[in-house]
C-alpha cells in the first residue's frame, strides 16, 4: 500500500521535534568491564551523563515516582534539591537534616532518604541525630518533621547515614558519626560504637550488630531474605557484608560479601550507598565510582565517576542509575 505523503510528513516532524527537545548532558568517566556479562546491564558506548553540580557533598538520591523526579541530599549546606527532565535543578527543601536554631559546624544536613509505606518521605538527619518523617506532601515540601526514632536504650544516635525499609514496614538503619560535629572525637557522642539498628512500626528501637567500625549504605536482596550492609573505613576496612534476616527481623549468620581493600588504596572513595535491583544486581559505590555486583559476589566492573561517589538509585522502570559524586548529580542508561 502506498504510504500517504500526509502521514510521511507527520512522522518526519515528530522525529525532527524529539531531536530537537532531546536534552543532551556532558558526559564523564569511563566503564570499566571485568566481565562480558556487564554488557547485559550497561550499553558498550554509554557513559555517565552530569546532570547538575555545584553541590558541596550530593548524597542520598532518591527517584519520585509520581512526580518524575530525582530528589538529593547537599548534606553541608543543610539542603535538598530536586532534579528532573522537564525542569532541571531546583531546591527542594531546607533546611533539610538540621533544624536547630544554634550554628553548629560538620555535615548538619540529610542524608539518606526514602520512602515509607504511605509515601512520606523518610530522612536520615545528621544533626538533628535522627531518623525523622517530613509532615508536608512531596509535591509541597515543607521544613516540618517528626520524629520516629532518636535513641537507643537511652542514648541518642551518632548522625543516621542510610537507611531501608522491610515489607512489614520494619525501619533498617546505618549509625557512624560522620555527622558528628568532630566525627568519631566528638565529645557529645552517647554511644562509644556504631550500630545497625532496626525500627519497629512501633517505634521500638533494637541493635543489630555493632561490629563495624563505619556502616553506610544499606539494602535488602529482592526477596528480604539477605541485608547488604557497606562499610566505609576504619578497623573494619572498605567491605560489604551480607547477613541473613531471621523470622524475628534480627539479622544472623553474618558473612563477608566482598572485600575492596585491595582496591581503596589506590581508587578514589569507598563502600558508600549502594541500591539492589529487582533481578538482584547490586550497585554499590565504592573506589572509583559504582561497583556492579551480583548475588554471587561476582565484580562485574565499575563505573568510574571520576570522583569519590557517595550514593545511588534507579528510577522507577530501572532505566537509569542516578548517582551523587562529590559536587555533581549524575545518571547512566541502563539496559
Amino acid at each position: 500500500m502506498k504510504k500517504s505523503p500526509i502521514i510521511t510528513t507527520g512522522i518526519l516532524f515528530l522525529l525532527l521535534l524529539a531531536s530537537c527537545t532531546a536534552q543532551e548532558y556532558p558526559t564523564t568517566g569511563s566503564i570499566e568491564r571485568l566481565s562480558p556479562e556487564l554488557d547485559r546491564i550497561i550499553a558498550p558506548g554509554k557513559l555517565p551523563e552530569i546532570l547538575a553540580e555545584g553541590f558541596e557533598w550530593s548524597e542520598g538520591p532518591l527517584w519520585l515516582p509520581d512526580l518524575e523526579k530525582v530528589i538529593f541530599s547537599d548534606i553541608p549546606n543543610n539542603s535538598i534539591f530536586e532534579w528532573s527532565e522537564n525542569e532541571g535543578l531546583k531546591l527542594y527543601l531546607k533546611p533539610a537534616g538540621y533544624t536547630d536554631t544554634i550554628a553548629r559546624g560538620g555535615e548538619t544536613g540529610s542524608n539518606g532518604l526514602l520512602l515509607d509505606g504511605e509515601g512520606k518521605l523518610v530522612l536520615c538527619q545528621h544533626g538533628d541525630r535522627r531518623m525523622a518523617s517530613m509532615k508536608a506532601p512531596l509535591d509541597a515540601p515543607e521544613a516540618s518533621f517528626e520524629t520516629i526514632a532518636g535513641t537507643w536504650d537511652g542514648k541518642r544516635f551518632n548522625s543516621p547515614n542510610d537507611a531501608v525499609f522491610s515489607s512489614s514496614g520494619d525501619l533498617y538503619i546505618t549509625d557512624p558519626a560522620y555527622g558528628m560535629e568532630l566525627r568519631y572525637e566528638d565529645p557529645r557522642r552517647d554511644m562509644d560504637f556504631t550500630g545497625v539498628f532496626r525500627i519497629t512500626p512501633t517505634g521500638e528501637v533494637s541493635l543489630l550488630t555493632d561490629k563495624l567500625t563505619a556502616p553506610n549504605g544499606i539494602g535488602f536482596s529482592p526477596d528480604e531474605s539477605i541485608l547488604y550492609v557497606a562499610n566505609s573505613g576504619g578497623s573494619s576496612g572498605s567491605i560489604w557484608m551480607e547477613y541473613e534476616l531471621a523470622e524475628d527481623g534480627s539479622l544472623q549468620n553474618e558473612k563477608l560479601f566482598y572485600d575492596a581493600r585491595p582496591a581503596s588504596d589506590s581508587l578514589r572513595g569507598g563502600p558508600d550507598g549502594l541500591v539492589v535491583r529487582n533481578d538482584g544486581i547490586i550497585f554499590a559505590t565504592g573506589p572509583g565510582g559504582v561497583w556492579v555486583l551480583t548475588p554471587e559476589g561476582e565484580h562485574l566492573g565499575i563505573i568510574r565517576t571520576g570522583q569519590a561517589t557517595s550514593n545511588c538509585t534507579l528510577d522507577a522502570k530501572n532505566r537509569y542509575l542516578y548517582m551523587t559524586a562529590d559536587m555533581y548529580l549524575m545518571r547512566i542508561r541502563l539496559r
